[in-house]
């Protein structure tokens, strides 16, 4: 089980291609200069995460969701660079349109990594190894970067070998990785059971206690429990899969387009809000945001939610399905409000967030009498989408949306991901006094 190439039979083959410190790699390609040093991707203010750390910095303890003040504790020599969310979504496009040339059964977990199932690839492009080098050498030679890829027979050996391909950052230097690491079907247990068994897909904090509680700490010591042990202590259906994963056991197909779940965003602030007028204004924004997106992708929400969260860090969700389809601002401004009004702002909101989900695809809605032959919120919605496109996103908006400056202040994908960035953690909060 090395990056060595195996030979492979009939078995399904699922490659797991993964980024190497992609939103780092993503600046090198601006900053060059910075080739070498510690460097730190993320929200630079003082509430600001780590989104990523260059390996450089990971021998320092710098990791991903970090916060920020940490990572400037831990590696003080560290540049920190803030993230932009919207460069790397104009590269990921460029890296999946790289896995489909291999295969179209490619299913994208994030910007910075897929699945892709080969198995019916092989004449064209040779076994997994082979095809995995050759996204690879594609990727570095037209692109600049550099991933790591596992080849193995499930979803979940795939993942767990892309990271055995990784480099790996330690006090003592930088291990680079194979690069390319295969499970042959032969070893596939040989190399599950040594892992720990928080690397199963679904053990999460509770479980894991639950299954201290038993002295299983390996994959290798879950698989060897007796099914009806762990279903005792897990449940039936978690117990199961988990088990059945313990024991190499993952027909889970790799699934090019996913249905989505829920359209959000959510931001947080420099400095705690306890105005609710400046809560809504910041409200409005994200609704905005929300419901051009919905737009885009022809889709209609049927339940909202906020998510609040105070400067303690004590987080609430509130949610609320109204009844009737949702895709316009003024819909979902409405529907969030009637839940913020039910929340005390009082103690001051670090973080604010809007989520709509229950999605379904858009259709014909039944209108009532005093709304027939008159122009809807849905036409204005579709019209305004139409003027950004064109002119920019920050073209038009609604009198909520105009700040202090008059300039229109409009939520983007991706802004504030990862906490705000140094320039605006001394000025007032984000959201300001905006259409007051």
């Amino acid at each position: 089980m090395t990056g060595a190439a195996e030979a492979e039979g009939p078995e399904r083959t699922i490659l797991h291609a993964d980024m190497d410190a992609f939103f780092v790699a993503v600046e090198l390609l601006r900053r060059p200069d910075l080739r070498g040093r510690p460097v730190v991707v993320g929200g630079t203010g003082p509430r600001g995460v780590v989104a990523a750390a260059s390996y450089e910095a990971r021998r320092y303890g710098v990791r991903s969701a970090m916060p920020t003040a940490m990572a400037r504790q831990r590696c003080p020599a560290a540049v920190f660079l803030d993230g932009d969310h919207a460069r790397y979504e104009q590269m990921s496009v460029q890296i999946h349109d790289i896995f489909l040339r291999v295969t179209p059964l490619v299913e994208p977990i994030a910007l910075d990594e897929a699945f892709l199932d080969v198995s019916g690839t092989r004449r064209l492009f040779g076994p997994g190894d082979v095809a995995a080098r050759r996204i690879r050498a594609d990727i570095h030679d037209e692109l600049g970067l550099t991933c790591s890829v596992g080849v193995a027979s499930t979803k979940l050996l795939a993942k767990l070998a892309s990271k055995a391909a990784k480099p790996v950052a330690s006090p003592r230097g930088i291990a680079p990785g194979p690069g390319v690491f295969v499970v042959p079907p032969a070893r596939e247990l040989e190399f599950l059971h040594p892992h720990p068994v928080g690397a199963l897909w679904g053990v999460g904090p509770v479980t894991l206690s639950r299954l201290a509680r038993l002295g299983v700490t390996t994959v290798g010591e879950l698989a060897a429990l007796p099914l009806s042990t762990v279903v005792t202590a897990l449940g039936a259906a978690n117990g199961r899969h988990l088990h059945d994963l313990a024991r190499g056991i993952d027909g889970r197909p790799v699934e090019p387009s996913r249905p989505l779940k829920s359209v959000g965003h959510e931001e947080t602030f420099a400095h705690d809000l306890v105005d609710r007028a400046d809560l809504d204004a910041v409200l409005v924004r994200q609704a905005d945001a929300v419901a051009s997106r919905l737009r885009t992708r022809d889709l209609v929400a049927r339940t909202i939610s906020i998510k609040v969260r105070y400067g303690d860090f004590t987080t609430l969700t509130r949610s609320s399905t109204p009844g009737g389809s949702m895709a316009t601002g003024p819909a979902l401004v409405d529907a969030a409000r009637r839940l913020l009004d039910q929340v005390e702002v009082t103690p001051g909101v670090r973080l604010f967030g809007i989520s709509a989900s229950s999605l379904g695809a858009a259709g014909p809605e039944q209108l009532t009498l005093d709304e027939a032959g008159r122009p809807s919120w849905d036409d204005a919605g579709r019209a305004v989408d139409d003027i950004r496109r064109r002119y920019g996103e920050d073209a038009i908006g609604t009198a909520r949306l105009v700040g202090t400056d008059g300039r229109i202040r409009v939520a983007r994908r991706g802004q504030q991901a990862w906490g705000p960035h140094a320039e605006t953690a001394d000025r007032a909060p984000a959201a300001g006094r905006e259409g007051r």
